[in-house]
């Protein structure tokens, strides 16, 4: 199975994000809470490239894919912005006081703990992160 959508780089083209995860959970059969756990790492992920990848002036697109393969689903989220390797960003430190913490991480970091690998490649002038998790 494999689905694939281009988005604005607009906040309200979220909702394209989620539709698409409802749509790859009900044709898998995924529980709610796997379902969840991938509408928060897309929107944290699709969000960082709208807001932070291209100049505020400039309209883009962003190309997510979705392709669910045996006992895998993966996303795979490109965009013709800024390079930019979030796999490179340390974990936030989760020790500190989240009032005391340095902005920026929590999105990577999440990401990190609900998906089984994130990678990340720059190839024709794209950011390409392709984020991957075994479904039972």
């Amino acid at each position: 199975m494999k689905e694939q959508i281009q988005i604005r780089n607009q906040i309200d083209d979220l909702q394209q994000v989620a539709i698409l995860v409802e749509k790859i959970g009900d044709a898998l059969h995924l529980s709610p809470e796997l379902i969840m756990n991938f509408n928060l790492v897309l929107e944290e992920m699709v969000s960082n490239v709208i807001l932070y990848a291209y100049p505020k002036e400039n309209d883009a697109t962003i190309l997510l894919t979705a392709t669910a393969k045996d006992d895998t689903v993966s996303f795979i989220i490109t965009d013709k912005g800024y390079p930019f390797d979030p796999t490179a960003v340390e974990d936030a430190d989760m020790s500190t006081n989240p009032a005391d913490r340095q902005l920026g991480g929590m999105g990577i970091f999440i990401t990190r703990q609900l998906m089984d690998d994130v990678s990340y490649q720059r190839a024709n002038g794209c950011n390409i992160l392709t984020m991957t998790k075994k479904i039972n």
